[in-house]
């Protein structure tokens, strides 16, 4: 590989750090072209990408990013994994290929500019979809604005059931 091809692949890696919300180490020895094209075509699917390069040149994209922490996580033959949506959705889709076993082994990422481990990252994998999420944060948000308009709500609704019951005994006594 030529310098500027090298330069090129470089600049490339580290801008599409700089897009990622998270980005993944892992292992990627022995895995078959048909493997990884499914692999691929999942995590595009994920709105995610799996690069394979040389670590000294991902070492020199990740130096000066949030993804620094990544540089004690290279050695042999490793692929990324950047994530540019949800993370827990690529998480996921990483999970799942564990029947490769070790030749597609996750060695942990980095997110929000937070180290993880691969314990870490199959936690995230087992969080629920950020709409699910997000509709269980508003729910919580909502939950005191309902109670009070309950509360406040209720003398009313005591008076309205009062003044029905005296009617309704007048009625039938009438």
């Amino acid at each position: 590989m030529k310098k500027q091809e090298k330069l090129a692949l470089t600049q490339e890696l580290a801008e599409r750090a700089a897009r990622s919300t998270m980005v993944l180490v892992s292992e990627y020895r022995g895995v078959s072209v048909g493997e990884a094209n499914e692999l691929r075509r999942r995590l595009r699917a994920a709105n995610s990408e799996l690069k394979v390069a040389k670590n000294t040149l991902i070492a020199r994209a990740i130096a000066e990013t949030d993804y620094a922490a990544l540089r004690e996580k290279l050695g042999g033959q490793v692929a990324l994994i950047f994530c540019f949506d949800d993370p827990a959705v690529v998480a996921k889709v990483v999970t799942s290929f564990n029947e490769l076993g070790e030749r597609f082994r996750l060695r942990g990422g980095v997110i929000g500019g937070k180290p993880l481990d691969a314990q870490a990252v199959e936690e995230i994998a087992n969080l629920p979809p950020k709409p699910v999420l997000m509709a269980r944060l508003l729910g919580a948000l909502l939950a005191p604005a309902t109670h009070l308009v309950r509360v406040l709500n209720e003398p009313g609704s005591a008076l309205a059931r009062l003044i029905d019951a005296i009617g309704k005994k007048q009625a039938a006594g009438a």
